[in-house]
């Protein structure tokens, strides 16, 4: 991603973190939160570079940095689940067209698709960062990273959205979460982690496609 694009990617989430902090009320004030949460990591691997640029002793703690907040971005999504409060459906059936569901919706989706999108960015950028050091930039090297940071986004996900411990959490009173996380291990727990793994490495490869096919046109 260019400079300027990462100065836009900024510029932006300033000016949406401020509209949300004034516009989005209870039960939605939650956005505010989940939403910058969501920024940092994006933020973080502005800050990692190439293993030409970027000394060891420094890539690494900003990337075990990134993992720890990367789940905040895909977390997101889950929270269009909210968007049920608004009670969406009239007694028809039908979805009703009352304005201020449609701006909730408005505000989820931008803050949902936005972290989330340019988090699979900032996963496909960190992963290939982490395969030159580790593997050499081999193909079969990557995707196996590229599956693994996927899985463990997942687990962050269920930990944050079930357990609803956030990753502040873990560095302000970590010894607190012990007993869940060791307990966490269900049935359940593994069919969510292997959903949202799919979920997010089938828009991984979809944002993929665009990007890679950017340059042909099809006559």
């Amino acid at each position: 991603m260019s400079r300027r694009a990462r100065w836009e990617v900024r510029i932006f989430f300033i000016i949406w973190l401020i509209f949300l902090f004034f516009r989005a009320k209870d039960p939605f004030s939650f956005l505010v939160l989940n939403t910058f949460l969501g920024v940092i990591p994006i933020e973080i691997s502005f800050h990692l570079h190439s293993k030409q640029t970027q000394k060891a002793w420094l890539f690494w703690p900003i990337f075990v940095l990134w993992l720890l907040f990367y789940p905040n971005t895909p977390y997101l999504l889950t929270d269009l689940f909210h968007l049920s409060l608004l009670r969406p459906y009239a007694l028809s059936g039908l979805l009703r067209v009352t304005p201020h569901i449609w701006i909730y919706f408005t505000y989820m989706v931008i803050s949902a698709v936005g972290c989330s999108f340019l988090g699979f960015w900032s996963l496909n950028h960190v992963s290939h960062l982490v395969a030159e050091r580790l593997v050499k930039g081999q193909r079969l090297g990557r995707i196996a990273i590229l599956f693994a940071l996927t899985f463990l986004t997942s687990v962050g996900i269920y930990i944050g959205r079930f357990l609803r411990i956030h990753t502040v959490y873990l560095f302000l009173n970590p010894e607190q979460f012990v007993r869940p996380l060791i307990d966490m291990w269900t049935p359940d727990m593994w069919l969510f982690v292997g959903l949202m793994t799919f979920i997010q490495l089938f828009c991984y490869w979809i944002l993929h496609l665009i990007t890679s096919n950017k340059d042909e046109m099809t006559l």
